[in-house]
């Protein structure tokens, strides 16, 4: 758990050179989510999200909602029961979950991707690793208004950095 506080405390302290005026600014109170069950850790500022009260408690994720419920934040992990293939899955979500929208940033590597862009006026980042031979599926993705883009796009950014995929409840892919 030290080392996945490292890297959040770490992550962290890049958050904070991002600077904002006014009273106390989203970068000064962050809360952490460590998956005990597939190992993930997300870190995210806690005055702009809160954890959604009336969903069921589950190892597998949570919604988190800013304030004014506009602005979403999931995480969640799960097995990959179907053993779909990296580009199958992000297949399904550009045409499942991203449907008719115009993605701008879709980087792809051997274990991980992100998709980014723009729908019916709404923004969305989301990126997904595969874990552990492709056993896990980690994921995080944030929805928020196009008109607040500039801002949330600072969010994205930073809570990026705090971002570590799980293999597991030891590292080992258990």
């Amino acid at each position: 758990m030290s080392r996945i506080a490292g890297i959040t405390t770490a992550a962290i302290l890049c958050a904070c050179s991002i600077s904002q005026a006014g009273a106390r600014s989203w970068q000064d109170s962050w809360a952490t989510v460590i998956n005990e069950r597939h190992g993930f850790a997300i870190a995210y500022p806690d005055n702009i999200f809160t954890r959604k009260s009336d969903q069921p408690k589950t190892d597998e994720g949570g919604l988190y909602l800013s304030k004014d419920g506009r602005a979403k934040l999931l995480v969640g992990a799960f097995e990959n029961a179907d053993n779909q293939s990296l580009e199958d899955y992000r297949k399904f979500l550009i045409s499942d979950q991203y449907a008719n929208a115009k993605i701008d940033y879709a980087p792809i590597k051997a274990r991980w991707f992100v998709l980014s862009g723009d729908r019916n006026g709404e923004t969305f980042y989301q990126r997904v690793s595969f874990t552990c031979g492709g056993k896990l599926i980690n994921s995080w993705a944030m929805l928020y208004p196009t008109s607040e883009r500039k801002t949330y796009d600072r969010v994205v950014e930073a809570i990026a950095r705090t971002y570590t995929p799980g293999a597991g409840r030891t590292g080992s892919c258990d």
